[in-house]
């Protein structure tokens, strides 16, 4: 068994696969600014880095324009792009068997805060989560390192070699280098494994059953 005692997971592409909302919302939001984008695929980049990072990277938006898309964005996410999201099938199988093994989880994300509440609320996970961490409705505290850092303050009797963040873009684990801390990258969410790689996080998992077997040495049931 690990050392670990404070498990921070990532929400997109690491708990639950939001591609659909997330895309929807991101064409909404383009076509609101004049940006006609029929592919989904194509906004897949969209999934895991703050929107300020992605709109700016990606369309080369200024700061206004940036602040625009973001409220276009919201307006659709808010009203059904959260819920256009799929639970991935081990994970509640994986909270529960760490949160009864007795280690502290919490979410670690760039999407806001009280966004990230609803939606594990929505699926009915937020039972195992001591804490939930985003970033602010007006843009602050939405690096991934600031996040961490936010929920490592908050558990001061802890060292950071007992913390560990779990992520499937290189935003996680770089966000976790800059914390001090171990990273396990996932590779079923939406970053490659040369993403993954070139961050150099401790360990690298296929799936959540290997993250528990990285955490604890142990399996958990399968779901029903």
């Amino acid at each position: 068994m690990s050392n670990y005692k404070v498990i921070l997971f990532d929400l997109d592409g690491t708990l639950s696969d939001p591609k659909e909302g997330i895309t929807k919302s991101v064409q909404y939001a383009l076509d609101k600014m004049g940006i006609a984008e029929p592919d989904l695929d194509k906004l897949e980049c969209f999934i895991g880095p703050p929107l300020q990072v992605s709109f700016t990277e990606y369309y080369h938006f200024n700061e206004q324009e940036t602040q625009k898309a973001i409220q276009f964005y919201r307006e659709r996410f808010k009203e059904k792009g959260m819920y256009e999201n799929m639970l991935y099938p081990d994970t509640p199988g994986l909270l529960q068997s760490l949160q009864e093994q007795g280690f502290i989880l919490a979410v670690a994300t760039s999407k806001p805060t009280v966004f990230a509440e609803q939606i594990l609320e929505y699926f009915q996970i937020s039972k195992y989560f001591e804490m939930i961490a985003g970033s602010n409705m007006d843009g602050t505290r939405s690096a991934k390192a600031e996040i961490i850092q936010y929920i490592i303050d908050k558990y001061p009797v802890y060292t950071l070699e007992e913390f560990i963040m779990i992520g499937d873009r290189k935003h996680d684990l770089i966000g976790a280098i800059k914390a001090g801390v171990d990273s396990i990258g996932v590779t079923y969410g939406y970053g490659s494994m040369e993403e993954l790689k070139n961050e150099k996080p401790a360990y690298i998992a296929d799936s959540l059953k290997q993250v528990n077997m990285i955490l604890t040495g142990k399996s958990f049931p399968a779901k029903g």
